[in-house]
């Protein structure tokens, strides 16, 4: 963790933090997801910076030590791809793999198909690829209790939810809920954070000195950019008539991940519907995985990373 260098780039006017080790040709950048911060892909940046790659991290706009929008509540998703666009020309980067965790992995998705000479080959976790607008067919099926269909409603639920508990709880909680194999559901009349047991202690693999790492993060950005980019902006418009993921692409998915428990998605990815959008693509599934499956399973999931890295250099 000592080796991994920290800078800041402008990106369309912001001041974006990046993480980096590593100084080989190629190029690996990861995305992260919520509730994370770069600090998520500690393991994978290591391991590929050691197989002889340029590891590099960003926080997106609003998360972490990246300086916050002036109106975090106008972001999208198509933000976050024009201001990964200006993370590459920033540091002189012509192509590379692009690696994706949570609504990261749509980020990925969506640099592969604006700027598909940029992108040698496309690594997620935890989510497939969903064509714009296709998310909600998902959660039309589960009840309106379902975390993601409360964080989307407009300002002043979700936050007053948060608002109740400490920073570090908000991110302990989310920790505690997302590592389970259920859908995050709350009753009517309870709020998500009463979900989690105050007593319900923290998954084997995520330390307190994780919690404090990415608390002390979220005491400084908040979650004011995080409940609008990825949960209000899920359904926004997306400039392509055709979203087609052309990159190779390998989709590594906790076997427990709360993901699958979405009604038809478990079919979606392990039928190849998947691939009607990302035709090269090799999905695998590790077993007793949750949606942290790349902070749990840090050994295997490096091993897939690396070897699809080898695969396209």
């Amino acid at each position: 963790m000592d080796k991994i260098q920290h800078k800041y780039v402008d990106a369309r006017g912001l001041k974006l933090h990046i993480a980096e080790i590593g100084t080989g040709d190629q190029v690996v950048v990861f995305l992260h997801g919520f509730p994370e911060i770069w600090y998520s892909w500690r393991h994978q940046m290591i391991a590929v910076a050691n197989a002889g790659y340029r590891a590099i991290a960003p926080d997106f706009r609003g998360y972490g030590l990246s300086e916050i929008p002036q109106e975090p509540e106008n972001s999208t998703f198509l933000d976050l791809v024009h201001d990964l666009a200006a993370i590459f020309d920033s540091l002189a980067i012509s192509k590379a793999f692009v690696i994706g965790k949570d609504f990261g992995a749509s980020t990925a998705y969506q640099f592969a198909i604006l700027h598909p000479e940029r992108v040698i080959g496309v690594v997620t976790c935890g989510i497939p690829y969903v064509a714009p607008g296709g998310f909600q067919r998902f959660f039309s099926l589960v009840p309106e209790g379902f975390y993601i269909s409360r964080w989307r409603q407009p300002v002043g639920r979700a936050e007053a939810d948060f608002g109740r508990l400490a920073v570090k709880n908000v991110v302990r909680n989310i920790y505690v809920l997302f590592s389970k194999s259920e859908l995050p559901i709350a009753e009517a009349g309870k709020e998500i954070m009463d979900l989690v047991d105050e007593s319900h202690p923290l998954p084997s693999w995520f330390t307190e000195e994780d919690l404090s790492a990415y608390a002390a993060h979220y005491e400084k950005s908040g979650f004011r950019t995080a409940l609008q980019v990825p949960y209000r902006a899920l359904e926004a418009r997306f400039p392509t008539s055709n979203p087609i993921v052309k990159a190779p692409t390998l989709l590594i998915m906790g076997g427990k991940d709360y993901i699958l428990k979405l009604p038809g998605m478990e079919e979606y990815i392990t039928s190849g519907a998947v691939k009607e959008h990302v035709p090269d693509l090799e999905v695998k599934i590790l077993p007793e995985g949750s949606h942290f499956v790349q902070e749990q399973n840090p050994d295997e999931v490096n091993e897939l990373i690396i070897t699809f890295l080898k695969k396209y250099v």
